[in-house]
């Protein structure tokens, strides 16, 4: 079974192509936070100094962000709701709601 097949089966998508669509949701995602990083990171921190505030602020910060460009990049090319069910998935397991994880 090749990568691309596992895929499908885990995400329970109905083809290929769908998976390929999810993955280059998931790369324009990442590029986009990357080149935004420095823009958003340089209207909260003037200074190079505080790099233990500028890590941690990022962190906190960039996972809103992350989800919002995901959803949005998910909806452009016809994936919104496979995307807004794994922000969902993701967001109970990080907040350690289990339940509503199963309940789905």
């Amino acid at each position: 079974m090749s990568f691309l097949n596992r895929l499908q089966d885990r995400w329970k998508l109905k083809s290929i192509r769908q998976v390929i669509v999810v993955l280059i949701v998931f790369a324009c995602t990442g590029f986009s936070v990357m080149f935004l990083k420095k823009p958003i990171m340089g209207f909260i921190l003037t200074s190079d100094e505080y790099q233990v505030v500028f890590t941690v602020l990022y962190y906190i910060l960039i996972l809103p962000i992350y989800f919002v460009i995901l959803l949005f990049y998910g909806f452009l090319f016809g994936q919104f709701n496979f995307f807004w069910t794994f922000v969902k998935r993701t967001w109970y397991r990080m907040t350690a709601q289990k339940s509503k994880i199963d309940a789905k």
